[in-house]
């Protein structure tokens, strides 16, 4: 049986009437040598930069009481199951405020690209808005909706720190979501519209379903990147007192004067975004493929 394996194998290759030169036999040979020594030496090179930061870092002459202040295993096994539990409420924030910022984002981005002198204002509503909260430090715009809404003790208007530091957030970002918006809605060349309301669509119908298609494809990479800096962000809620993973570790630091809750609290959140980051990338590998060899966008 293997022999007649051996023999189709020789029949199709004699079949397609291809056989490498030994010139792209070297050369094949020859990539993967340089493949194989270009692995080697980074790996080498980050053995090395490793050890170097190591040891100038375990020598250094503060670095006893740095480890026992903030690497101290004791009090990490205590934080890190109050970290995670605090932890959940960075994520809900992440989703709920993440659906939030792309609707509100979306209709900001729309206004201002809106059409005719009928909506000049709404054009300007809309660009004051994004100029207002790029500007604006979110820190500052926190801690005015977080402490500033319940002095106002309107009757019916929520005073839990959670959703008021949602809604900073959500303000926050809908700015910068809302010009990355626009910026794909520009990007898409005038001649789609004009084929669109050539075609008997209205100005609605080709927004709907030809230009915002298109927009929100090109977009794809900043707007997860906008995501991973909201993940990140959802950590600020705590200046209002909302017990997250960063509050959770912060009272843990108050009670024993320890600051390695604070280094856990920080690991988990790099382990949160790695994921998301690795996928940006990827997404955006995959369309800058796709734009070189001439696919869809």
């Amino acid at each position: 049986m293997t022999v007649a394996k051996e023999r189709s194998g020789e029949d199709s290759t004699d079949d397609d009437g291809y056989v490498p030169s030994q010139r792209r036999i070297d050369r094949e040979a020859y990539k993967r040598a340089r493949s194989r020594r270009a692995t080697a030496l980074a790996a080498v090179s980050t053995l090395v930069t490793g050890a170097v930061l190591y040891l100038i870092v375990v020598n250094a002459p503060g670095w006893p009481r740095t480890k026992e202040t903030f690497f101290n295993g004791e009090y990490a096994r205590e934080a890190l199951p109050k970290v995670l539990e605090g932890l959940w409420l960075n994520v809900r924030l992440l989703l709920i405020c993440g659906a939030a910022v792309l609707v509100l984002g979306m209709l900001i981005a729309i206004a201002r690209t809106l059409r005719g002198p009928v909506f000049f204002p709404l054009r300007v509503l809309a660009a004051a808005y994004t100029d207002f909260f790029r500007g604006l430090p979110l820190i500052i715009n926190l801690m005015i909706v977080v402490l500033g809404v319940p002095a106002l003790r309107l009757q019916g208007v929520t005073v839990d720190p959670v959703l008021l530091g949602g809604t900073a957030l959500t303000l926050t970002y809908s700015a910068y979501v809302a010009e990355v918006f626009r910026a794909g809605i520009e990007s898409v060349h005038p001649s789609q519209r004009a084929a669109a309301r050539s075609l008997g669509l209205t100005n609605r119908q080709a927004l709907r379903f030809v230009v915002l298609p298109q927009a929100v494809r090109r977009q794809v990479p900043p707007l997860l990147n906008d995501l991973v800096s909201l993940q990140k962000d959802t950590g600020l809620v705590s200046i209002g007192g909302a017990v997250d993973a960063v509050r959770a570790a912060d009272i843990i630091v108050g009670r024993s004067l320890n600051y390695t809750p604070y280094i856990v609290a920080g690991l988990v959140f790099v382990a949160l975004t790695i994921p998301m980051t690795r996928f940006t990338d990827w997404v955006t590998a995959r369309m800058d493929r796709r734009r070189a060899q001439g696919g869809a966008l």
